[in-house]
């Protein structure tokens, strides 16, 4: 079923009666709303494959390649599950995602599901750009520590390096401390998607939660935002447009015919000169 007015509607009347505040950083900004993701993709054609009435939510992209699977009653640390299932010229995937990442940092991810980027730079890039601090050795911390990106090398088990992204208390010496929430890309995940990830997840910009929203730690800073309620409706709706938008333009693409090329026409040869019935002199 597409995304409905009536499903739009419900969206507004809950954040319109809540005053925003500014809370940063981002990776401690607590888990938002989970419709900043549900709402993207079912606004990009993504349906509905799980019971109405469970609280388990499954999502499948139009192609049926790739199934997002919510799961709020989950035994293990991961809330989220993308899997991607292999073409002829793609590879299969898998990303899971714990309870407390904040939505709109998790949409950077499905976002690129729906429309990939113009450009898919290094997911490195956006690290370095926002001044977080990169390491030899093939990871990076955030200004206050307490979250972690690791680039994991080879094993004897694949061929190619894995992302794990965590969030975690300050520890103590060596000791690390509890993890707050993780995000993990398998080695197959395209880096076009792990790029998508970290620059929403390094965006200096804060996320808005209401007064009484949960956040991922105490010392999540909050502060009243110049954006009114109202401003937050507007936005979360025109990026369900600009989605729609993008789903529709990417479909044509897929859908349009290739040229065809017209076989070149062979560059014409003069006419053969006529014998003349004489043979060659020769001195």
């Amino acid at each position: 079923m597409p995304l409905s007015e009536r499903q739009l509607a419900a969206f507004a009347d809950k954040h319109a009666r809540q005053i925003p505040f500014d809370t940063s950083p981002r990776h401690l900004a607590g888990p938002g709303d989970a419709r900043h993701v549900t709402h993207g993709l079912a606004a990009a054609g993504w349906s509905a494959a799980s019971d109405p009435l469970s609280a388990e939510i499954v999502l499948r992209s139009p192609d049926l390649r790739h199934r997002l699977q919510f799961d709020p009653q989950s035994t293990t640390s991961a809330w989220w599950r993308l899997r991607a299932e292999p073409t002829d010229t793609e590879p299969g995937c898998y990303a899971e995602f714990g309870e407390l990442v904040p939505a709109e940092i998790l949409t950077g991810f499905t976002d690129a599901l729906i429309a990939p980027p113009p450009q898919q730079p290094d997911p490195w890039q956006p690290v370095t750009s926002a001044n977080w601090h990169r390491d030899a050795d093939g990871t990076a911390h955030s200004p206050d520590s307490m979250c972690h990106i690791e680039l994991r090398p080879l094993s004897e088990f694949s061929d190619r390096p894995s992302w794990h992204v965590e969030t975690r208390e300050p520890g103590h010496g060596k000791f690390r401390g509890p993890c707050i929430w993780h995000a993990y890309f398998d080695e197959r995940t395209p880096a076009h998607l792990v790029g998508s990830f970290l620059t929403a997840l390094v965006d200096a910009s804060p996320l808005q939660r209401g007064m009484y929203d949960r956040t991922g730690h105490y010392s999540a800073v909050q502060e009243p935002s110049p954006l009114r309620p109202q401003q937050v409706v507007d936005a979360h709706t025109a990026r369900i447009e600009s989605l729609r938008a993008r789903a529709r333009f990417a479909r044509r693409q897929l859908t349009r015919p290739a040229p065809t090329r017209r076989r070149p026409t062979p560059p014409s040869q003069p006419p053969a000169a006529e014998p003349t019935g004489l043979l060659p002199h020769f001195r």
